[in-house]
C-alpha cells in the first residue's frame, strides 16, 4: 500500500486532487474529518474540539488502512490540524505531533497557494495570501524538519494535476519517488 498526503493551506486543490488521483489510479481516499466536525456542530471549532478532530482523523485513516488498498490517498492528515490549531489558538496538544511522527507516508504533496485563487466555502478562513503562504511555508519547514518525502506543487490548475499524475505514476509504477 502507498500512502499519499495532500497537504498544504487551503484553497490549493488538495480536495480535487484528491478526487482526480482517485479517478485516475483508483484508491482509497479519506477526507477531511474537520469539515465533517463542523457541519455536523453546525459551529466554529475551539482548542476544546482540537482532540476530538485529531482523533476522528486517525480513525478515518486507520480504517482506510484496514482496507489495505494499493493507493490511499489523504486530503489531509494531523500536521494540518497541529497548524491551524497552532494559527487559531496559540497552542497545539503535544501528542498530535508524536501521533503524526508514528506513522508511515510514502509521499506528501505540498500544494502552494501561489497561482490559484481563494473560494470562499463558508469554512473557509484565509482569504489572504500572506496567511496562507506563512500556512504553506509552516508546512514545508514541518516536512523538512523532520525528514518527511515531500514533493512541492505549483503552478494552474492544469499544471498543478499533470505534475501530481506524473508523480503518482513513478511512485505507484517504480515503487519509489524521487526527492526534486
Amino acid at each position: 500500500m502507498k500512502v499519499v498526503v495532500l497537504c498544504g493551506p487551503e484553497s490549493t486543490g488538495k480536495s480535487w486532487l484528491a478526487g482526480r488521483i482517485q479517478h485516475r489510479f483508483g484508491g482509497l481516499v479519506v477526507g477531511e474529518y474537520v469539515r465533517w466536525f463542523i457541519d455536523r456542530h453546525n459551529r466554529d471549532t475551539c482548542y476544546a474540539d482540537i482532540p476530538a478532530i485529531a482523533q476522528g482523523q486517525l480513525q478515518w485513516e486507520d480504517a482506510a488502512r484496514l482496507e489495505r488498498p494499493e493507493l490511499l490517498i489523504l486530503d489531509t492528515h494531523l500536521l494540518s490540524n497541529m497548524l491551524w490549531s497552532r494559527e487559531l489558538f496559540g497552542d497545539c496538544p503535544a501528542w498530535l505531533e508524536t501521533a503524526l511522527l508514528a506513522r508511515e507516508y510514502d509521499l506528501h504533496l505540498l500544494l502552494s497557494p501561489d497561482e490559484v485563487q481563494w473560494v470562499a466555502d463558508g469554512q473557509r478562513c484565509q482569504p489572504d495570501i500572506a496567511a496562507r503562504q506563512r500556512f504553506f511555508a509552516d508546512s514545508e519547514q514541518w516536512l523538512k524538519g523532520h525528514g518527511q518525502r515531500y514533493e512541492v506543487i505549483q503552478g494552474d490548475w492544469t499544471q498543478r494535476e499533470t505534475a501530481v499524475m506524473a508523480m503518482l505514476e513513478r511512485l505507484l509504477s517504480a515503487g519509489d519517488v524521487q526527492r526534486i
